[in-house]
C-alpha cells in the first residue's frame, strides 16, 4: 500500500515538475522569475541595512498599513500599485518625521500609526462591494501577475538604490554603527535616513505585489538575518545577503510551481527554512571540539 502511494507521489511530482517547465514558455511566467530575483536582490540590498538598524518594526507597520493604499486604488478603480508607492512613501515619512519630533518611543509611534492605518484600512475594505480579487491578490501577493511596469519599477528602485547605498557605503555603515559619531563628523543624517525610508517604503509598495502585505516584511528581514548568522563582515554580509534574497526567492517560484502552492508564501517559506538550516548548522558546528 505505502509502496503504491509513493508511486503515486512520484507521479505527481514528475507531471507538476513537466506543467512547470512548460509555464516556463509563457511571458507571465519568465516576468515573474525575473522579478523574484529582481525583488529578492532589492530584499537583500535594503534589508541589511534594516536589520542592523533594527528597522524591521518599521518596514512591519509600512507594510501593514499599506492596506489602506491598497483599498484606496480598489476604491477609487485605480491600480493599487499606484496608490501604494505614494501612501508608502508619505505613511514613512511621516512616521519618521513623528519620532524625530516626539518624545514618544519609536515602537510607541509605530504602533499607535499602524493601528489607525490598519483601522481605516479594515473600514475602507468593509466598503468594497463586488469582487475583490484585485484586493486578496495584493494582500496575499500573485507574483504571476507581475507585468512589465512592475519589472520597469522594480529595475528603476534597485539601480537606484544601489547607486544610493553603495556610492555612499562609507557614510551608511557609520549611520549604521554610531549615528552620534556621523553627526559630529559632520554627515547630513536626516538626508541620509529620510532617502532610505523613501526607498524603504518604495521597496515595500514594489514587493507587496509579489509576497502580499502580510509576509513583505519577512521578506525583507530572513535574507540579511540569515546572512548576518553567517558573516559579521559588512561588505561579506551584504553580498550573502544578496545572494539570498535572490536565490531564495528563485528557489520559491520553482518549489510554488512544481508543488502549485501560493507564489508569495513559497518563497518565505524557503527564506525561513534556509534560516532555520544555516542556525542549526552553525549550532552544530560550535559543539564540534
Amino acid at each position: 500500500m505505502n509502496s503504491l502511494i509513493n508511486i503515486h507521489q512520484d507521479l505527481l511530482f514528475i507531471t507538476n515538475f513537466l506543467d512547470f517547465i512548460t509555464l516556463l514558455e509563457f511571458p507571465f511566467m519568465q516576468r515573474a522569475i525575473i522579478g523574484a530575483v529582481l525583488m529578492g536582490i532589492l530584499g537583500g540590498l535594503l534589508g541589511s541595512f534594516v536589520t542592523l538598524r533594527q528597522l524591521s518594526f518599521f518596514s512591519h507597520a509600512v507594510s501593514h498599513a499599506a492596506l489602506v493604499g491598497i483599498t484606496l486604488g480598489v476604491l477609487l478603480s485605480i491600480n493599487p500599485t499606484w496608490m501604494l508607492l505614494p501612501f508608502t512613501v508619505t505613511f514613512g515619512v511621516v512616521v519618521l518625521y513623528l519620532i524625530d519630533n516626539t518624545d514618544l518611543a519609536s515602537d510607541s509611534i509605530l504602533s499607535i500609526i499602524l493601528s489607525g492605518a490598519l483601522a481605516i484600512g479594515i473600514i475602507l475594505a468593509r466598503m468594497i462591494t463586488g469582487y475583490r480579487g484585485n484586493l486578496m491578490a495584493v494582500m496575499f501577493g500573485d507574483i504571476l501577475a507581475i507585468d512589465a511596469t512592475d519589472l520597469i519599477l522594480t529595475v528603476v528602485l534597485l539601480v537606484s538604490s544601489g547607486v544610493f547605498l553603495l556610492s555612499t557605503l562609507q557614510q551608511q555603515i557609520l549611520l549604521t554603527l554610531n549615528p552620534d559619531v556621523a553627526k559630529v563628523q559632520g554627515l547630513s543624517v536626516s538626508l541620509y535616513r529620510y532617502g532610505f525610508v523613501i526607498l524603504l517604503s518604495l521597496a515595500v509598495a514594489v514587493a507587496i505585489k509579489a509576497v502580499g502585505v502580510l509576509l513583505v516584511n519577512a521578506f525583507l528581514v530572513i535574507p540579511a538575518s540569515t546572512a548576518k548568522l553567517m558573516s559579521h563582515h559588512f561588505s561579506r554580509f551584504l553580498i550573502l545577503s544578496v545572494i539570498i534574497g535572490s536565490g531564495s526567492s528563485l528557489v520559491g517560484i520553482i518549489i510554488s510551481g512544481i508543488f502549485k502552492v501560493a507564489s508569495g508564501p513559497g518563497i518565505v517559506l524557503v527564506q525561513f527554512l534556509l534560516f532555520i538550516m544555516i542556525f542549526t548548522w552553525l549550532k552544530f558546528q560550535k559543539t564540534i571540539p
